[in-house]
């Protein structure tokens, strides 16, 4: 697991779903930290149009370029739509957060050729842990 969280952590291109305006909930700080982090992060949130610092867009395939790999910060519902719609990307890395995870996401994204970190890792964490 190891290699991949390295692998993931030396990708350029994040998306983040499930990211918040308000700053208490984890996808805002998620969001912020991989930004703050030097990372090009877009922020994924239906209900929102806007963060601080810019555009959040709808789903995934509004962004203007591909992620190199989705964060989920969602409900495990959401986060199985979510792999459906980056596999259809052709997206190659998933990073479930803890609580995110759905099992019918991971087989899916699995049997699709995506890795995914879905072990309960914290992304945040992992970065501060070994930091490319």
């Amino acid at each position: 697991m190891n290699d991949l969280i390295e692998r993931i952590l030396n990708c350029k291109r994040f998306a983040v779903t499930g990211a918040s305006r308000d700053p208490m909930k984890f996808g805002h700080r998620i969001y912020f930290f991989l930004k703050e982090a030097g990372y090009e992060v877009y922020a994924v949130n239906p209900n929102a149009d806007c963060l601080i610092d810019g555009i959040c867009y709808p789903d995934l395939a509004s962004l203007p370029v591909k992620p190199d790999c989705v964060v989920t910060v969602t409900q495990p519902s959401v986060t199985a739509a979510t792999v459906k719609e980056a596999i259809s990307l052709g997206i190659p890395y998933l990073w479930m957060q803890p609580g995110s995870e759905s099992r019918d996401g991971v087989q899916a994204a699995e049997d699709a050729g995506i890795e995914v970190v879905q072990d309960g890792s914290c992304i945040m964490v992992e970065h501060r842990r070994i930091a490319p």
